[in-house]
């Protein structure tokens, strides 16, 4: 049976006085994982020389880095430089991209891209109206979009993981105020995952939601660190082949 250990956590935000702390518990997670995956919000303020910290505590581990931007990454439109610094450190920035890469012998396919707002059932932004509106609108349509190009990309691959920000699901949304679910995510981000149906997805933004939810057989979870209130939640994938694969995921206790 093969297996991986995934460290992940979203909305680290990290900042300049942020080194030492963020360092400690990144080397403790490569230590503890084969791949350390961030949800997003990567920086407090969408500072480059954030990024440059959390660069420099990357560059050495020695297991890949996956990670996707969060709406704190953009605040500054500086996001592009954010990405390139991470990248040169080596860490796998994804802009509605999917990456494969071999660890532990397992051809691991990650799909990763930040999502976006919308809303969910019974109250969500449509295609209609103002322009504005529909440009929301058509921004989550292109991230939708891109998880399913990613997944039909990443569909030979014996374990396939979903990166993303914003929440694809209301479960993991409990525990928000209902008035600004819309802000949080949106359910048109799930229809690929339910289609493609990847073993894991990770998402983080809503600090004050939940930890787990599902769309249809997927695990989804919000690996944000005020929901986890750990540094990183590792979790143990083992991958089991009977005809398919199958994923179970069990989390077990991170730093």
């Amino acid at each position: 049976m093969q297996s991986l250990k995934i460290a992940a956590a979203g909305d680290i935000h990290a900042t300049v006085d942020h080194g030492p702390q963020l360092r400690e518990s990144f080397e403790r997670a490569a230590a503890d994982a084969d791949v350390i995956m961030l949800a997003g919000d990567l920086t407090a303020d969408g500072e480059p020389a954030e990024a440059e910290v959390l660069a420099d505590i990357c560059r050495p581990l020695d297991v890949p880095v996956f990670a996707v931007l969060g709406n704190h990454d953009y605040h500054l439109e500086q996001h592009d430089e954010i990405a390139e610094t991470l990248r040169r450190a080596g860490v796998r920035v994804l802009i509605r991209e999917a990456a494969v890469c071999e660890v532990n012998g397992i051809e691991l396919g990650v799909v990763g891209t930040k999502g976006f707002v919308g809303g969910f059932a019974g109250s969500s932004i449509p295609d209609f109206g103002e322009p504005l509106l529909r440009k929301v609108y058509a921004e989550t349509t292109e991230e939708a979009r891109a998880i399913g190009r990613g997944l039909r990309r990443v569909s030979h691959c014996p374990l396939r993981i979903v990166l993303l920000h914003y929440a694809p699901i209301l479960d993991t949304l409990e525990g928000e105020p209902p008035g600004i679910h819309a802000f949080l995510g949106s359910s048109r981000l799930a229809n690929p995952i339910q289609e493609y149906r990847p073993d894991v997805v990770l998402h983080g933004h809503a600090h004050a939601g939940s930890f787990e939810g599902r769309i249809g057989d997927v695990p989804v979870y919000n690996v944000a660190v005020h929901v986890t209130q750990r540094d990183f939640y590792v979790f143990d994938l083992e991958v089991v082949a009977r005809g398919h694969t199958e994923v179970e995921v069990e989390g077990i206790a991170g730093n």
